[in-house]
């Protein structure tokens, strides 16, 4: 048992001198077998590359096709093509179960538009008109900016595509939503001193400019609850005396009544928004005037801060002389 004992202790020593060659043995084994495959290595040339590469490409041997026979290809493509044939099909199967959901004519959603906002004409460089007027090239891109925007207003249009309404009631249209609506005729010639028929200038070479403002459209809207939206403006930030006199085209500075409802542009083809013109007759000259105009009226949110086109909208003037 002594002799036994001894046998098994020896061959469980790590440092066994019986091991030590065959420790020996095998790395040498392994040294020659690396050293061989990078002399393999070490002996490729690129024409060998090349064969290899080409071999990948088209195997004749094997009819292979970078690695895969023509009945692997077929069975991957085919795999393939279905699979994107399904997820086409659903694509196109959900977009068709959206659009019937949804009505051409009037949004589902409109709670997000009410109030409205309001807009400015000319608007060619952000909300600052400056110019002089001793210089015809810094005011006359304003002018033709108006002169575009008015086009749809010209009387002529006005009167052979639209109808005239009675003033201060609501224009209501009863029927199916997708019959055509009729609108009210908006004239240029209403605009009056602002309406570049007598001054084609609009006052800018005079330098009193005149501003369009227009309410943004909201479909069913009836704007003022039955009493019209009335426009003010006055100096946002300063002295008040840097505008003394601003006239309003109509006259009452007002959106009648008669201009709303709007129905959408597929059934309101021929709509043209109201406008109210601001003549600003008396402004500080040479100095940057900020001016805020104003919706009032039942309805009308204005005091909205972080939203400079809810119910009012600011700009500012910058008249040279």
């Amino acid at each position: 048992m002594d002799m036994n004992a001894t046998s098994r202790g020896a061959e469980g020593q790590p440092g066994s001198p019986h091991q030590k060659p065959e420790n020996k043995q095998e790395q040498q084994m392994q040294n020659s077998g690396r050293e061989g495959r990078e002399e393999v290595m070490a002996k490729k040339t690129w024409a060998d590359v090349i064969q290899e590469m080409k071999n990948f490409l088209w195997d004749p041997e094997n009819r292979t096709c970078l690695g895969r026979t023509a009945k692997s290809w077929g069975l991957i493509l085919l795999f393939y093509f279905i699979l994107y044939l399904f997820l086409a099909g659903l694509f196109t199967f959900c977009m068709y179960v959206m659009v019937l959901t949804l009505n051409p004519y009037t949004p589902i959603y409109r709670d997000r538009v009410a109030p409205p906002g309001v807009m400015i004409r000319p608007y060619i460089h952000g909300f600052t008109i400056a110019f002089n007027v001793s210089e015809p090239s810094s005011w006359l891109p304003y002018v033709d900016s108006m002169h575009r925007f008015l086009t749809a207003y010209n009387d002529t249009i006005q009167e052979e595509k639209n109808i005239e309404c009675i003033a201060g009631q609501y224009f209501i249209q009863e029927g199916d939503e997708s019959e055509q609506k009729r609108a009210c005729q908006f004239k240029r010639s209403l605009l009056q001193n602002c309406s570049g028929i007598e001054d084609p200038t609009f006052g800018y070479s005079r330098g009193q400019p005149c501003i369009l403002l227009k309410m943004n459209r909201i479909i069913g809207y009836q704007a003022g609850a039955g009493t019209p939206v009335s426009v003010d403006c006055r100096v946002q930030k300063g002295n008040v005396t840097d505008l003394k006199s601003v006239d309003f085209y109509p006259e009452s500075g007002t959106f009648d009544l008669m201009y709303y409802p709007y129905y959408g542009k597929h059934t309101h083809v021929n709509y043209t928004s109201p406008l109210v013109a601001m003549h600003f007759t008396d402004v500080r000259k040479n100095y940057f005037v900020p001016i805020q105009c104003k919706l009032n009226g039942k309805g009308i949110v204005n005091d909205v801060h972080n939203d400079r086109f809810l119910g009012r909208i600011v700009f500012t003037f910058n008249i040279g002389m």
